[in-house]
């Protein structure tokens, strides 16, 4: 989704954006339906040689000044290419995690600038070795256009099968075990004894779905939880919930806390990795410790109870989502590239 907005939004005076992706990629598909310039590249591991040629010769080619890299098979092929390509273009990283790495070498050696999605990853990547001053936090920004609760009044709870009068708290993240969806079905025994019409919505999918079954058939919640699977129309979504919640294990810089409250959406969330940064505790939500169900029930079920509260936060909510925009985030990638190319040609 960052790569995405990052491509639709680059200025087309300054620069020519072109997306290199695995064959039968979606995120090919995406970008080609916007209009986006694509080429495919099978990369079969890591260090693949016969992508590196493919790579040499798409940026001869193609006369690619900056490569923009993601992940590890792209980074290590992509930027042993860049080195080895007679234009040499400039490399930038992005680490979008901050959990534990076991190479700096792309880091340290194989990159000329890293971006971070989050100050905590930044200074957590510093901590585990990479020069600091090749380690530059460009925050994920959110559409304040598209999530923007005056002009999306529409929600999904017809759809759904939610009452328009239920009080529905939820959240929206691939089901994985660092997303914590387990404490928040823990949680939600708590809440639903207190508010037993209330619903819980968990959007999404992901490898431990029948995990999270199984819990709700443990817990007997089946009546109470909502599971529609991935939802394209996020802002309509996220207008069908009262609270967002974010149990999260570990976290870089979740976007999706952002446009919950660019929806005026008041947020309970785990106090781990970049979420302290743009979550205040009391003021636009709640903060709680990771793991801790009993926090998360507690902090819902006081928001549940108290609808000017919810108001008033998600009004909050909604002034930091503006201070950390799409736009800023386009503008810093920006400098950020112009810079690059100013060193390059001296």
């Amino acid at each position: 989704m960052r790569i995405m907005r990052e491509l639709i939004g680059l200025s087309r005076e300054s620069f020519r954006p072109l997306l290199v992706c695995q064959p039968e990629s979606q995120l090919a598909k995406k970008a080609e339906a916007q209009g986006i310039d694509v080429e495919l590249v099978k990369i079969r591991g890591n260090i693949d040689p016969i992508s590196v040629i493919k790579f040499i010769r798409l940026f001869h080619r193609r006369k690619v000044n900056i490569v923009h890299t993601h992940s590890n098979a792209d980074s290590w092929n992509a930027a042993i290419a860049a080195k080895l390509s007679s234009g040499r273009p400039t490399v930038v990283r992005t680490r979008h995690l901050s959990v534990p790495f076991n190479n700096r070498l792309i880091y340290n050696f194989m990159a000329d600038r890293v971006v971070t999605v989050g100050e905590a990853v930044r200074q957590f990547m510093i901590r585990k070795g990479i020069r600091p001053q090749k380690v530059l936090t460009i925050s994920s920004g959110v559409d304040v256009d598209r999530f923007n609760p005056e002009k999306v009044r529409e929600t999904l709870r017809d759809k759904l099968g939610i009452p328009s009068d239920a009080l529905v708290f939820g959240t929206a993240a691939i089901f994985r075990r660092n997303k914590g969806h387990r404490f928040l079905l823990e949680a939600a025994s708590t809440i639903l004894d207190r508010f037993p019409t209330a619903k819980l919505l968990l959007a999404g999918d992901g490898p431990q779905k029948g995990n999270l079954l199984q819990i709700i058939d443990e817990k007997h919640l089946q009546s109470s939880v909502v599971m529609p699977g991935f939802v394209e129309d996020m802002p309509r979504l996220l207008n069908s919930l009262d609270i967002f919640v974010f149990p999260s294990v570990e976290e870089a810089f979740p976007n999706a806390i952002l446009e919950a409250m660019a929806m005026n959406k008041p947020v309970v969330a785990t106090r781990v990795g970049g979420i302290p940064d743009i979550l205040e505790d009391g003021e636009t939500g709640y903060l709680v410790e990771p793991e801790n169900s009993d926090a998360i029930a507690d902090r819902v079920i006081k928001l549940l109870s108290n609808q000017q509260l919810r108001l008033e936060m998600g009004q909050k909510g909604r002034q930091v989502a503006l201070e950390n925009n799409q736009q800023i985030m386009i503008e810093k990638l920006e400098r950020l590239y112009s810079g690059l190319m100013e060193n390059f040609h001296k």
